[in-house]
Order: C-alpha cells, then structure tokens, then sequence
C-alpha cells in the first residue's frame, strides 16, 4: 500500500490497548499479500490473470469489497472505478515516469475501463469480467479497508479511544483523545506538502484525501496528475484536493478519489443526496497562491484554519440539511 501504517492511543487508556494495536497492524501485510498487484501471488493478481476466461472464486470479505466498489462506481456516476489500472499504466503512473498518451492508446485502454463491466455472483462470491484486457486494482480503497479492519480489531478487543492512519491521507478516528471531544486531524496543503491547511475534529468517523501533489508531470507548460477520470481518461484538474468524511474508511478513501475526479458541483451534490457523508474541497482562490476551501456539510466549529493562510485565503459552508452530527 505504498505508506506507514500507525495507530495512536491514549497514555492511560485501556490496558490491552497496545497488544490489540499491534496484533491488527501486522494484519496489514496480510491484507496487502491478498490485495496488493505488485505481487504475482496475491488474490487479486489471481483474479486478473483469470477472470476474462472464467468467473473466479474470491474469499468472502475481498468479494464484499469489490461489491461496494461495484456499487460506489454505480452511485458516483463512474467516477471512482477499480478498472482504472490500464489509464493509470498509459499515462506512466503506474512505473511513476509520466507520458502523454497517443489517441489510439487511449481509445484502447477506455475499452478496458468500467465497473459496469465487471460480473459478481454473491452465491458462489465469483468475480468475472466481460472482456480481456480488463483488471482489478483496489489502491483507491484498499487503505481505508485495511484501517476499517484495523478498527474492527481494535473495538473487539475493547480498545474505544484511538486513531488509526495510513500515510495521514486516510484516517479512522474512534472514540476521543484524552482531554478532547474526538481527535483532531492536520490536513496538508495541496500543493504544499510540508504545510498545513488546518485541522478537522472527528468523531468516530474516517476521513480519506485525494489530491495529486506527489505524482504528476508537465507537458508544453500544462501539469498532468495521477489521478485520472476513468470516464474521460484524462487526469483530474477540477479541484487541488479532496476530502472526503464518511462512517468508515474505506468509503472515505473512494469517495475521496471520486469527489477529486468529479469536482465541486457534483461531488456537493453527491453529498446532498447522501445522509452522513461531508466534504471538504480545495480550489484555487481568486489572488495569486490563495485557496477556497469549501466545507460540505461540515459543521464550521469542526475546523480550524492555520493562522498562516491569512485573509487571502477563504473559506466557504456549503449546507443541505444533512450535516454531520457530533
């Protein structure tokens, strides 16, 4: 999964704390054996050399997985998809060494892209794809269904205050810090990456960022991000991050991606459409090296700006009615 791992807990909280911390991080490398496509072994490398000539049997929990991506695909009118991998591989992301594709490369990587296209038989737990050329990769919710994991291990144990990341752009947040309400989480500068925007209180919620301020190149003066519309085949260029607020991780992951993709209109209304998911969205301000900052159905007080933004930069509440509760 490309990133650290790190749960936090309270110096004087539940004494089995520390045990049931490290017993769920090393579950990691197990989850990354199954889901990883950098490894010829694991489940998912499996599937996709299979998969175009026969449905193939997936154990339950990956095939829940793949499902609610399926149905996230569905909801976020394509724009997160796990089929993406060939557009990310022709664009040079994959390999980290950025190209511009020619229009017939695009034309047949698009023939390989779509969530639509993928055939799941929950009776068997069986994936298939409709045609050759297609290919599973999770990296867009994988973190945040390790964490989720993370979690589910942690509250068995009777673990209810702690703060589970991975790599800072995908976080679940249980129960509060000691001397606090909830845990409050610093989020990066877009385009800055040893700054800070500000901070944002969560409470037992998950939060996923998506932006490309680490893997991009330019061409002809234009900068071309990683992450990339899988109904276009372009890059994303709508916003310079994404942040998304959801029950669990892995929504937050993929619904990070997805609002990243589809900008702010559509990902506001996304969320106007769906009861406990917020937002947060950064744009481009109107002064030079400014930043707007939209929060979606995230209550004001949740967020605090840091002091060296300034007045150049603003922010802006966007409400429906369905704000997130404390």
């Amino acid at each position: 999964m490309a990133c650290d791992f790190q749960v936090l807990l309270n110096a004087s909280g539940h004494r089995g704390a520390e045990p049931s911390a490290v017993t769920a991080i090393e579950e990691i490398e197990r989850l990354e054996a199954q889901l990883t496509i950098h490894r010829a072994t694991s489940e998912i490398s499996d599937v996709n050399r299979r998969a175009a000539r026969e449905p193939v049997v997936v154990e339950r929990r990956l095939f829940a997985l793949i499902a609610r991506a399926i149905d996230l695909h569905r909801r976020t009118g394509g724009a997160f998809d796990i089929t993406s991998g060939p557009l990310s591989r022709l664009w040079g992301f994959t390999r980290r060494a950025g190209r511009m594709p020619r229009g017939e490369e695009m034309e047949r990587a698009l023939d390989s892209v779509g969530s639509d296209r993928l055939r799941i038989d929950a009776e068997r737990s069986t994936v298939a794809f409709e045609s050759a050329g297609m290919e599973l990769n999770l990296g867009a919710i994988g973190k945040g269904y390790a964490l989720d994991r993370v979690a589910e291990r942690m509250r068995a144990d009777g673990v209810l205050d702690f703060l589970a990341h991975a790599g800072q752009s995908s976080v679940v947040a249980v129960g509060d810090r000691a001397g606090e309400s909830g845990w409050s989480i610093g989020l990066r500068h877009p385009l800055i990456p040893d700054r800070r925007i500000g901070t944002l209180r969560l409470v037992n919620e998950a939060l996923g960022t998506s932006g490309a301020a680490n893997q991009y190149f330019h061409h002809e003066g234009k900068r071309y991000g990683h992450v990339i519309d899988p109904r276009t085949g372009w890059p994303a260029d709508r916003l310079l991050s994404a942040t998304a607020i959801a029950s669990d991780a892995a929504s937050a992951d993929a619904l990070a991606t997805a609002f990243f993709v589809m900008g702010l209109d559509d990902a506001t209304e996304f969320c106007r459409n769906h009861a406990g998911i917020g937002a947060m969205l950064v744009l481009a301000g109107e002064r030079s090296g400014s930043l707007r900052i939209v929060l979606v159905d995230i209550e004001r007080q949740r967020w605090t700006s840091d002091p060296w933004l300034g007045a150049d930069s603003d922010v802006e509440i966007v409400e429906s009615g369905k704000s997130l509760g404390n």
